[in-house]
């Protein structure tokens, strides 16, 4: 099966935002860190709770992240993650747990096309589109 992946690169507090959006969306998180390699030992000790892979898993979602990173990062406004709910209840959820502490760039509304839409940049600098088909 093909699949895309959302996939968040981090500056030493990847762990962190992945136990948020796990308290947010739920879900099952695995998380490796350089301690947990084979090479363990040749990585400074303040290095070593860096996270290598985390995925968080939750029925057809994926999202993974990492501390590794061999460039700056910047953050941009050109990806976003566009979160989709079998229905509003849980769409209203998602949103309202994710919106703390975040800016709210459109608040959860039904639009004009027939959907509820809204959007907002986390604490963590990611921007979060929420999307509900309404029937």
């Amino acid at each position: 099966m093909n699949q895309i992946i959302t996939y968040l690169t981090f500056n030493g507090n990847c762990r962190e935002a992945m136990e948020f959006y796990q308290e947010c969306l739920g879900g099952k998180l695995e998380v490796q860190t350089l301690e947990d390699t084979p090479k363990a030992e040749v990585f400074p000790k303040n290095f070593k709770g860096f996270v290598v892979q985390a995925a968080l898993k939750k029925d057809g979602m994926l999202l993974m992240g990492t501390d590794m990173v061999d460039r700056e990062l910047v953050k941009g406004n050109s990806i976003s993650i566009l979160l989709g709910a079998s229905n509003e209840e849980q769409l209203q959820e998602y949103y309202q747990k994710l919106k703390r502490e975040s800016i709210s760039s459109h608040p959860l509304d039904k639009t004009h096309w027939g959907n509820l839409f809204g959007s907002l940049v986390d604490k963590y600098g990611n921007e979060w589109l929420f999307h509900y088909q309404i029937e």
